[in-house]
């Protein structure tokens, strides 16, 4: 059977696209490159690329990318764009948790939630950051985002989801956040690409920052840089901060 997270990208490949938490790609892939130096002999991993949004992006501005991501309707849609613009990217489909590449990569990115935090155990999340740590070289980067855990503890995570949701675009309902798990239940609606309305019970993890520190030093981070994640304007700059609804992180060997 399969899981929300696999139903929901089933056929959502362009109506994706259209979702309001796309517009930021540049000025995140702005962010990335700073962090590299701007270093274009690097190879980079998008992990949970959906689309190929960073990517196709990334790609366009000179750099060696893989995008993997576990739905074969993202990797279609990611192809089918990149094709447009006569880019050559190599896009697969691969299960996040299992990896099939070794040390083969300078920077791993994983960013809009795209795979961890999603999992329906804390172990399964953790085997995702497990395995793009094993595709990092010895001095390997890895920058992701992922939800903050400090906000809903002084927030509602369904008055959030409903202010920033656009017309058209997919909606969240009935959250129920529960401080034992840290985890937020909800309904979440969107229409596919076939116009179809699709219902889907829901629950995504929050981390809190301790949490993201120990999982990545066990995993042999040597470094571990956490922020607040502004939308289409990552900055190091921004603290943490229980007003943000994700965080970014950057953590290296």
């Amino acid at each position: 059977m399969k899981k929300w997270y696999e139903k929901l990208f089933d056929n959502y490949g362009k109506q994706y696209d259209n979702e309001c938490f796309v517009i930021g790609t540049s000025g995140e892939c702005d962010f990335i490159e700073r962090e590299i130096n701007y270093d274009k002999t690097l190879k980079i991993i998008d992990i949970g690329c959906g689309t190929g949004r960073h990517s196709i992006e990334l790609t366009k501005r000179g750099y060696n990318i893989t995008g993997v991501d576990l739905s074969e309707s993202q990797i279609s849609r990611a192809r089918e764009k990149a094709a447009a613009e006569n880019l050559r990217i190599d896009f697969h489909i691969h299960d996040a948790r299992k990896l099939p590449f070794r040390e083969e990569y300078d920077l791993a990115i994983m960013l809009c939630e795209g795979g961890f935090p999603l999992m329906e155990t804390d172990e399964m999340n953790y085997q995702i950051l497990q395995s793009a740590s094993s595709s990092l070289r010895s001095n390997g980067k890895i920058i992701f985002t992922t939800l903050n855990g400090l906000f809903p503890l002084f927030h509602s995570v369904k008055d959030f989801l409903a202010k920033e949701s656009k017309e058209g675009n997919a909606t969240y309902d009935k959250n129920s956040f529960d401080l034992m798990t840290f985890r937020d239940f909800n309904k979440t609606t969107v229409t596919d690409d076939s116009g179809n309305l699709v219902e889907l019970d829901c629950n995504e993890r929050y981390y809190v920052p301790s949490e993201i520190t120990w999982l990545l030093k066990s995993l042999g981070f040597k470094t571990v840089d956490i922020f607040g994640a502004k939308l289409g304007a990552f900055s190091r700059n921004d603290v943490l901060t229980t007003d943000d609804f994700e965080m970014l992180v950057i953590a290296e060997k």
